[in-house]
């Protein structure tokens, strides 16, 4: 039955390729700190290869980043985004966007920046923020869950048929 919803098993396989690096805890949570701040950025897409590279630029923990990543996705990214819009606009005192009755290309630059500023900024800060709380978080979890004993996936019963 459990092998049937492939969200859990995938989590699963995630969690035991994360506490099986062989890394210490400090180099494991600067990597996934990393992976979600640039989760939070709004660059859906491209995410895993951005904090990849970045992480490789910076001598991070690649795999630890590419995890982190997974803050943003399809489900959390539209709250996710909406927060960070509605904080960016909140902190620059924009007025809500508008959308144009007529498209032409000042119209759609100006939308873009109208959306994108406030997005970036809020994106930053939310950043900022998870990026330092899950550093301390996963610097603490780490050596505790290397302990942890995952058990196997349960094998469907198989008959074995005597001649």
């Amino acid at each position: 039955m459990w092998r049937r919803w492939g969200l859990i098993r995938q989590s699963k396989l995630l969690l035991l390729r994360l506490l099986r690096l062989r890394a210490q805890p400090d180099e494991i949570a600067k990597g996934f700190s990393l992976g979600i701040f640039i989760g939070m950025t709004p660059t859906f897409g491209f995410q895993m290869l951005i904090a990849f590279f970045v992480a490789m630029f910076l001598g991070q923990n690649k795999i630890a980043a590419t995890v982190g990543v997974w803050i943003s996705n399809p489900i959390t990214a539209p709250l996710i985004y909406a927060a960070e819009y509605e904080t960016g606009r909140f902190l620059l005192n924009m007025e809500h966007i508008h959308f144009p009755h007529s498209v032409t290309s000042e119209s759609i630059a100006e939308l873009g920046y109208n959306l994108m500023l406030p997005m970036c900024l809020g994106s930053v800060v939310f950043g900022l923020l998870l990026s330092a709380v899950s550093y301390a978080v996963v610097l603490r979890m780490v050596p505790s869950l290397k302990t942890l004993r995952i058990s196997r996936w349960p094998r469907p019963f198989k008959r074995v048929k005597h001649q």
